[in-house]
């Protein structure tokens, strides 16, 4: 099912942990504050209307008994790999669904549909091409799925590492995707999706004979930014690290679905 355009919000440029300046029709009146020879112009509606959904449908995740996972990365990670490898096992224990967002194109969610599971697919292009999914966009693409048939949503966010993070969308757990031709010092330089996330995956591992890449500088740099966070060595193309990686996902999903029986 092709939901295009919901998200009407047109993504203007961003820097990661600042407010958010999206301009929207429908904001009440931006607070302006002197920050010595500038204004910054704060709108602090968006984000408040945004948690508000966001509890909404948290709420309804867990009437229906619904764990829902939101996947971030920028483009490029193996994301979409990750997730058709990721359904490949979790579709044997439980029954999943995806929510795909993108700025154009189906054709993430034509692969992932190929796994069996509903797919919904949101661009947000025909609207100025909005960077992340907000909490009611979530919201009206549950309209396209049977939710009581459902035990795993996963939400494949748009690609970005800085405004998916300041969105919640009413997920239980978030997961980011660092692929390694992406760098060690992306965590640092993102700080807020690694902050925000409750696991991180190193991907595309198979890659690491040709590359100059220091996995425990990277690994290092994440736990700098967010201690104790689980960090997984994975390849979306061979599976190598997956056993973990779907341990730790599938031991969330348990442990929700399990409270709410």
């Amino acid at each position: 099912m092709l939901l295009d355009g919901i998200n009407r919000r047109k993504a203007l440029h961003h820097k990661d942990g600042h407010d958010h300046h999206h301009p929207h029709n429908s904001d009440g009146p931006v607070e302006t504050r002197a920050s010595g020879t500038r204004e910054i112009k704060v709108v602090r509606r968006v984000l408040d209307a945004n948690e508000i959904m966001a509890r909404a449908n948290r709420q309804l995740f867990a009437e229906r008994r619904i764990f829902v996972l939101n996947l971030m990365s920028s483009p490029g990670s193996g994301k979409t790999t990750t997730l058709e490898k990721t359904l490949s096992h979790l579709m044997q224990d439980f029954r999943c669904a995806v929510i795909v967002g993108d700025i154009c194109t189906t054709q993430d969610a034509d692969r992932l549909a190929a796994s069996g599971a509903p797919v919904v697919q949101i661009n947000t292009d025909e609207f100025g091409g909005d960077c992340h999914l907000a909490a009611h966009v979530i919201e009206k693409a549950l309209d396209g799925l049977d939710l009581e048939a459902i035990d795993i949503l996963i939400v494949e966010n748009i690609g970005n590492l800085v405004c998916p993070a300041e969105f919640d969308i009413g997920e239980d757990k978030r997961a980011v995707i660092l692929s390694v031709t992406e760098g060690e010092d992306k965590p640092l330089k993102y700080p807020l999706m690694f902050r925000a996330c409750d696991a991180a995956l190193l991907n595309k591992i198979d890659l690491l004979p040709y590359l100059d890449y220091d996995v425990k500088l990277a690994a290092a740099n994440i736990l700098q930014i967010k201690p104790g966070m689980p960090v997984f060595e994975t390849s979306a193309k061979t599976e190598e690290g997956f056993g973990p990686w779907l341990a730790w996902l599938r031991d969330s999903a348990k442990e929700k679905l399990s409270k709410l029986s």
